[in-house]
């Protein structure tokens, strides 16, 4: 009965997943849609030692985690994407999935979450993801990035502060936010502007969410 519903969650969550990509005008090859998938249910066999993540079904992920992640793609470029406070891979690791063409680092503090970081990289053989078990603020890279990006990281200022010395001079910091940040926006160090923000449309997710670009003055 168990595997049963396993499997009903897991078509479930594909059709899910099919229809958010179709909305964000997302196209993925059959290989990346089920890696996608696999991603999600690793988590769910991880969560169940290590509590990765609040959601308890790791199939109730598809719009919280991927799509919300994926939805900022279109905004993403570079060749060395770094992703800060991944956590549990977000947004990393769906990004590096759908930019097979871009490197991406993985950076946590947690040794747990980097262990699964790296396993999930292993498993789903993404060659082009790298974890890093660092703080970010003393993290040292000899290649700089091209683009910085966190999700519910910390405040607009302390991502700045905590990564300028990761970013290449002509990089992007890209923080995903919920309500739109005035007020963070408006506290910014000096040294660093807002180059634009947009409003994300995330498929089945009716919460606000925000993506603010930041850039070198």
């Amino acid at each position: 009965m168990t595997t049963v519903l396993a499997r009903h969650s897991r078509e479930n969550a594909s059709t899910q997943l099919h229809h958010g990509l179709t909305v964000l005008g997302l196209t993925l090859s059959t290989w990346q849609f089920n890696q996608l998938l696999e991603f999600l249910a690793l988590i769910g066999k991880w969560n169940r030692v290590y509590s990765l993540t609040a959601l308890r079904d790791e199939w109730a992920g598809v719009s919280i985690h991927l799509l919300d992640s994926l939805a900022i793609a279109p905004y993403i470029s570079g060749g060395r994407i770094l992703d800060v406070g991944s956590g549990a891979g977000f947004p990393g690791i769906p990004l590096a999935i759908a930019k097979p063409e871009s490197q991406f680092v993985l950076l946590d503090s947690n040794g747990k979450k980097a262990a699964f970081l790296r396993q999930a990289v292993g498993e789903l053989s993404l060659g082009n993801v790298s974890v890093v078990c660092e703080r970010a603020e003393s993290w040292q890279s000899e290649c700089k990035f091209d683009c910085i990006v966190s999700r519910a990281f910390a405040r607009l200022a302390d991502f700045v502060e905590l990564t300028e010395h990761l970013l290449a001079p002509s990089g992007v910091l890209g923080a995903m936010k919920g309500a739109y940040p005035r007020d963070e926006i408006e506290s910014l160090p000096r040294g660093f502007r807002v180059r634009e923000t947009h409003r994300i449309a995330v498929p089945d997710l009716a919460a606000e969410r925000h993506l603010v670009l930041m850039e070198r003055a």
